[in-house]
């Protein structure tokens, strides 16, 4: 499956708003897992359940219903430094898609995760980003670091999405 892997646009270029100096950097990425929707959605709304596959996050917390518009989701991100990050969810349709807008470090950003069947069985997870911040790195490497975490990340969640579904009957 690794044909449908990778950046779905890749980053693009900075936006820069003329009359504010505020930047923004946009990230794509998509995968496909054996995972249906139904499981996707099920192992990716376990937040809880992340450190299972991924030591990215810790000290999870809810504020508010899980995954209901207007909770909170806080946590702390372990790199490049530790890091306390609050997520307010603003759509959520499960187990189709969740969006957020999450805050932290002086970044605040918009973040969309989709999770549609796949042709070939599974399903196609994509995810967008899009970061603003008044001394946004005008260099690639702060873009990189985005997209090096997030490909991690959701690379780590689609192979546990894949054990799972391998494991089913």
């Amino acid at each position: 499956m690794s044909d449908t892997k990778g950046p779905a646009c890749g980053p693009s270029q900075p936006l820069r708003h003329k009359n504010s100096g505020l930047e923004i950097s946009r990230f794509e990425y998509k995968t496909v897992t054996k995972a249906d929707c139904n499981l996707a959605w099920r192992i990716f709304s376990d937040c809880e359940g992340w450190a299972a596959f991924s030591d990215l996050y810790r000290n999870v917390q809810w504020r508010g219903f899980p995954w209901a518009p207007g909770s909170r989701l806080e946590m702390q991100i372990i790199r490049p430094a530790v890091t306390r990050i609050d997520r307010v969810i603003t759509v959520c349709t499960p187990p189709r898609c969740a969006a957020w807008i999450g805050h932290g470090s002086g970044y605040s950003w918009e973040q969309w995760v989709l999770f549609e069947p796949h042709a070939g069985g599974g399903a196609k997870i994509s995810t967008w980003v899009e970061v603003v911040g008044a001394h946004l790195p005008s260099e690639n490497g702060f873009r990189d670091l985005v997209r090096q975490l997030h490909e991690e990340w959701y690379e780590s969640f689609r192979s546990e999405c894949d054990r799972v579904a391998e494991r089913r009957p």
